[in-house]
């Protein structure tokens, strides 16, 4: 190899980036290269980063999770509206759909994720058991693979041998490359994760829930007022629209995308999802109706 001139700034213990990793997404946004190359010498530490911290390291729970909430507990609410049944019902179902769904959810995402980081784990011992004994076997795999994606033969053994210097660092370059495996971070959380998947549901599956039944309360002051409209489950339903498309646009600002497309992708989700719940229970409420009208009047 011939020496780079370029200096290399030595490392300390705060392990600076490469570049800014907001300034580089918002450069590629924009197709606009001289803020790339901007990004590339703004530095930032790690721990401030956020993109490999903490701070992004559950949003995936987050997000999923209380578009679950929302949506199960919004359809839950419509078909329970299309019945045209008591608040009462609302209440039970809605209620009982938050909690039996978040424990599910929660106990389930922990279950995904606690196996998901056991199995990378034992990958990982096997590829170090197998480096420690046969380092020349596994140099051999990598350098075909590298080969096989369009690096000449020199280029990749040279590659290899100075990569294989670093035990770790090889072993963990061969959890991507060859077993496609992210190597397991001894921070993360499968309990954590499972927790914020619960508390994600909760939160964001009680909106249309809440929605509803304050709207409802607040009509239903004077018990003898007689509603001649839905007007709960009105408000329910732009309160529940407002959060889904919320949630969709903080989606797509997390994931890079269009936002607003984002956002209107989940509402259209949620509202097809809300929407045949809301003519099943209209259907079979007319159904039973009719049927049990038929039998009155046969009688």
């Amino acid at each position: 190899f011939v020496a780079s001139t370029m200096e290399v700034e030595p490392p300390s213990a705060a392990k600076p980036l490469g570049r800014d990793m907001a300034l580089a997404i918002k450069a590629y946004n924009e197709h606009d290269v001289e803020a790339l190359k901007a990004a590339h010498g703004a530095r930032k530490l790690e721990h401030a980063e956020g993109h490999s911290g903490g701070r992004g390291k559950y949003i995936k729970s987050i997000i999923f999770g209380g578009l679950d909430g929302i949506i199960t507990t919004f359809s839950i609410i419509s078909g329970v509206a299309g019945a045209d049944m008591s608040w009462v019902v609302v209440l039970i179902m809605g209620l009982s759909n938050v909690i039996a769904d978040a424990i599910s959810m929660g106990y389930g995402d922990y279950l995904s994720e606690k196996a998901e980081m056991d199995f990378a784990r034992e990958e990982r011992k096997r590829e170090m058991w197998e480096t420690e004994n046969y380092l020349d076997g596994e140099k051999k795999e990598m350098v075909e693979l590298y080969t096989s994606r369009g690096l000449s033969l020199e280029d990749a053994s040279r590659v290899i041998d100075i990569v294989a210097k670093n035990k770790e660092f090889f072993v963990d370059l061969m959890m991507v490359e060859e077993l496609g495996i992210m190597p397991p971070e001894g921070e993360e959380s499968p309990i954590k994760n499972g927790l914020v998947s619960f508390g994600s549901f909760v939160a964001f599956g009680s909106i249309p829930l809440i929605a509803y039944l304050v709207v409802y309360g607040i009509i239903h002051v004077d018990p003898a007022y007689v509603a001649t409209f839905n007007w709960a489950f009105l408000a329910a339903c732009l309160i529940t629209a407002s959060a889904l498309f919320g949630m969709g646009a903080l989606k797509g600002r997390i994931s890079g995308t269009s936002w607003w497309k984002s956002g209107f992708h989940i509402l259209i989700n949620g509202s097809l999802a809300a929407g045949s719940a809301y003519l099943i229970g209209w259907g079979v409420d007319f159904g039973v109706s009719s049927t049990m009208n038929v039998s009155l009047s046969t009688c």
